[in-house]
């Protein structure tokens, strides 16, 4: 059995009240996941809850759902979070293990959305124990997709995609088998920069690339969404997500964020998703599976929306979606150095050390150094994955003075 259900079919009762577990509760996804929680409290208890480094938000939230257990990514903020939580019978720790521990304390469900790669591992607990769960970490596939699946597959664990562009997937595909998809579409908003000239993406500054004009979100998944850089990332996320082949995935810029996804089936058939711009909806989806939930987001109106437009995708404007899919073709942790060299670039960015156009620069500098270097054993492992990741950071950061000096 697929770790991904490609019919979302009600293979199983669900409970009367669910356990949940909320992976980055502080963050964006987190956020709404919470907020639907809210919304639902006869239905869903709090298990364990965590954050990076933001302890009066955890501790907020830990005692307003009742959580059992609450862990803070950073150990220096152990003491911290203690003293936000005396008083109650809420446990919590810190750091790596801590998150961990959380993943792997007994919800039946648990939201995946630590971002980077260091949500690889405590999503892997959740997966070992068959859980079923949200990924919202495109890092976890983009990184480990091969090693990822297989463990899933193995534990009997279920995988639900969170991202609006996957869970989109997700829905239409149960229109189908598998054997009859002839291709998947992702939508593309285009992010702020759409019809800007090259010269002038270039040159964008950290505001401008902030000025998404959909969807809210964290500063780095909106730095990437400008860049398309998170686009690339979905494209390959998908691919091991649906067992898919790089030529069955394609982009489609839509900038109106209504359609999330579509698949074609080998009688021409499209089955596409729609939905207001609102990530509560795919949370939802994944939170009622394979129920469905009321959910607080605004109803579309597609007469008042008018109507709908769609965009090939530019390369030239956005070589981090050309690359993406020459990562997810090389094979051999190349989708790990891609991911890896983004996130050095965007903090780069993000502090002022090299422009917008840059990023990509960077990201494909990297990528030709690891395939040169020759160095691409098979990834076996979630230790290997890291050990990846972990090279190409450093290789990704020794060229950045470089980059940053290098002309377009």
């Amino acid at each position: 059995m697929s770790a991904v259900p490609l019919r979302n079919n009600k293979a199983a009762a669900v409970s009367a009240v669910r356990t949940v577990t909320v992976l980055g509760a502080t963050g964006s996804i987190g956020d709404s996941t919470m907020d639907l929680l809210r919304g639902a409290r006869d239905r869903y208890r709090v298990e364990a809850l965590t954050a990076n480094s933001n302890v009066e938000g955890l501790a907020k939230l830990a005692k307003e759902f009742g959580a059992r257990f609450a862990a803070i990514a950073d150990p220096a903020r152990l003491s911290e979070l203690k003293d936000a939580l005396a008083g109650t019978r809420i446990e919590c720790g810190a750091g790596e293990s801590a998150i961990i521990e959380a993943a792997a304390r007994p919800a039946d469900w648990v939201m995946a959305a630590v971002s980077g790669a260091a949500g690889l591992k405590p999503a892997l607990a959740a997966v070992d124990r068959g859980a079923t769960v949200a990924l919202a970490n495109k890092e976890c596939l983009v990184c480990a997709g091969d090693i990822f699946m297989e463990r899933a597959k193995k534990a009997g664990a279920c995988i639900l995609p969170a991202d609006s562009e996957h869970n989109a997937l997700f829905q239409a595909l149960a229109s189908g088998n598998r054997e009859e998809l002839t291709r998947v579409i992702i939508t593309a908003s285009g992010g702020p920069f759409r019809t800007w000239a090259p010269a002038d993406i270039e040159q964008a500054t950290l505001e401008q690339a902030l000025k998404h004009p959909n969807w809210s979100m964290g500063q780095k998944i909106t730095i990437d969404s400008a860049s398309m850089m998170n686009k690339g990332l979905e494209v390959i996320e998908a691919s091991y997500l649906f067992a898919l082949t790089p030529d069955e995935i394609d982009v489609l810029v839509h900038p109106q964020s209504i359609i999330h996804g579509m698949v074609e089936f080998s009688d021409r058939s499209v089955v596409a998703q729609l939905g207001t711009p609102d990530m509560r909806i795919p949370i939802a989806h994944c939170l009622g599976w394979p129920d469905r939930v009321v959910g607080p987001s605004a109803k579309l109106d597609l007469a008042k929306i008018g109507q709908l437009t769609f965009e090939t995708p530019d390369f030239e404007r956005f070589p981090g979606l050309r690359l993406a899919y020459e990562a997810l073709r090389m094979g051999h942790g190349a989708t790990t150095v891609y991911n890896a060299a983004n996130e050095i670039a965007v903090a780069a960015f993000i502090a002022g050390k090299i422009k917008f156009g840059a990023i990509a620069r960077l990201v494909e500098a990297t990528m030709n150094d690891w395939i040169r270097s020759g160095n691409q054993p098979p990834l076996r492992s979630a230790d290997d994955a890291i050990s990846v990741d972990h090279i190409a950071r450093n290789k990704a950061a020794a060229l950045l003075p470089q980059i940053a000096l290098k002309a377009t």
